[in-house]
């Protein structure tokens, strides 16, 4: 059983919007569509090199009570760090809480 107390942050849910760009494509940003109370751990880190430029990726997991349909499309906001969706499964035989892997990318 999960202890609600350890939700101890807040954190926005974001799902894509795309619109298009006018030249066949799309354009992708996200909207807003709930905030919710979150138990954020690290899990690890590892470097790499993405388009020339170094940085580092974090890996966490992100308890959270069920209730919005959380996805890999989806992200999750904690001010101007994002959580990009990995995974999501139930936390425990209980169906209460979602366990959301996720990856923080720092530059």
């Amino acid at each position: 059983m999960t202890d609600p107390g350890r939700l101890n942050h807040r954190l926005v849910l974001e799902a894509p919007a795309e619109t298009p760009d006018g030249a066949g494509g799309v354009a992708r940003s996200y909207t807003s569509i709930a905030s919710i109370w979150a138990e954020v751990t690290p899990l690890s880190a590892h470097g790499e090199v993405v388009a020339a430029g170094s940085g580092a990726t974090r890996g966490y997991r992100i308890l959270v009570r069920a209730g919005p349909d959380i996805t890999t499309r989806h992200r999750l906001r904690d001010g101007v760090r994002i959580f990009r969706v990995v995974a999501v499964r139930e936390a425990d035989a209980s169906r209460r809480f979602l366990a959301i892997e996720a990856e923080e990318r720092v530059d």
